[in-house]
């Protein structure tokens, strides 16, 4: 069934401005402006975080919605996806975050407005452990864009945790997938959107 409501889910310090969730916005809308667009800005507690999320898809057709999630976006986007059944896009997916944020506990500051300040509290690193799940239910939902060249996650442990599901790995590349236009096209084309 072809995706009639997308998700995106930014990372760790990031926001709905962020290249990837602004140049998928864009593609979106100039070629499915049928199709139902959310980003919301993330707050910094996991358990708040997901609260807004399944709050905000609570209306959503199930069988016609899909998720994107970059990084700790797509740790969110994996849970959502196993929650609802539907297809999820993992870009460079965290998949320990409470084991990598506990040493990032305290002032933060936002990566695209470095005014922005927050505090990651240890309560999080809990709330991040509660949202775990186990190995994917139906990998075949699942589209997974790993870059190798990753500076802060490891791409073994990102493909590991993904048994089964579609993976494009890349040689080299970055954790913010800078080349991110030039995979577009493969991420809308296994979305299907209306």
């Amino acid at each position: 069934m072809p995706t009639t409501h997308l998700l995106y889910l930014h990372g760790f310090r990031s926001s709905p401005q962020s290249a990837k969730a602004r140049q998928m916005a864009a593609r979106v809308a100039a070629g499915h402006p049928g199709v139902a667009w959310w980003c919301p800005q993330l707050p910094p507690s996991p358990r708040e975080a997901m609260a807004l999320i399944l709050a905000g898809i609570a209306p959503w057709p199930k069988a016609s919605m899909a998720v994107v999630g970059s990084s700790l976006g797509g740790f969110y986007a994996t849970h959502v996806a196993e929650q609802t059944g539907c297809r999820a896009v993992l870009l460079n997916p965290a998949v320990h975050p409470a084991r990598d944020l506990a040493r990032h506990i305290g002032e933060q500051t936002a990566w695209h407005d470095p005014q922005q300040h927050f505090f990651f509290e240890p309560r999080f690193v809990d709330e991040l452990r509660a949202l775990e799940c186990g190995p994917p239910a139906q990998p075949e939902n699942y589209f997974a864009v790993i870059a190798k060249g990753d500076e802060l996650l490891d791409w073994r442990e990102m493909t590991g945790r993904y048994p089964g599901a579609r993976v494009k790995l890349l040689e080299g590349g970055d954790h913010a997938l800078s080349d991110f236009d030039a995979h577009l096209g493969g991420i809308l084309a296994f979305l299907d959107l209306a």
